[in-house]
């Protein structure tokens, strides 16, 4: 594993991993973590939601996962989608905490517009963080590659 530590800034997501909204009864997160164990992720122990890390300028590509489970049905509200997964580390205030990067493919999530500049974690609960906190996040460079300013069209070659 090649590591690599990006500087980054928790910022508000949509706020449908962790809570039921508008447009989804339930969590998000909650409702996929089943079908995650059955394909050979388990993420029991994490928290039930995402950080949002903005890593900008800079942007990234996953393009060599971990994990990658295609089509995807977790869902009747909308078709399949396609997740990835790499590990990762998010440092707050010195302490760290174990995660995967969450990758939901935006080619199969026609709803959400995907920020090349925003990192999806899933960890364990961090005590204390809260939205525009700076943070740390240690990833594996040999899966998710790092870039100054805009990423190409191709954002992810899994």
């Amino acid at each position: 594993m090649n590591k690599r530590l990006l500087h980054g800034i928790l910022t508000r997501g949509h706020q449908v991993a962790s809570r039921p909204s508008k447009d989804y009864p339930y969590s998000t997160l909650e409702k996929q973590k089943p079908t995650f164990k059955l394909l050979g992720l388990d993420l029991y122990e994490y928290f039930n939601g995402t950080l949002n890390i903005s890593i900008a300028p800079l942007t990234f590509v996953m393009f060599a996962p971990q994990f990658t489970f295609e089509h995807v049905e977790w869902t009747e509200l909308h078709p399949p989608e396609t997740f990835s997964f790499s590990r990762c580390k998010v440092i707050f205030k010195g302490m760290e905490y174990e995660g995967w990067v969450y990758y939901p493919h935006p080619e199969t999530k026609k709803t959400h517009f995907q920020n090349p500049s925003l990192l999806e974690v899933i960890a364990h609960e961090i005590p204390g963080i809260r939205y525009g906190d700076p943070v740390e996040l240690e990833i594996d460079t040999d899966e998710i590659h790092v870039q100054a300013g805009k990423m190409s069209e191709h954002r992810k070659q899994a």
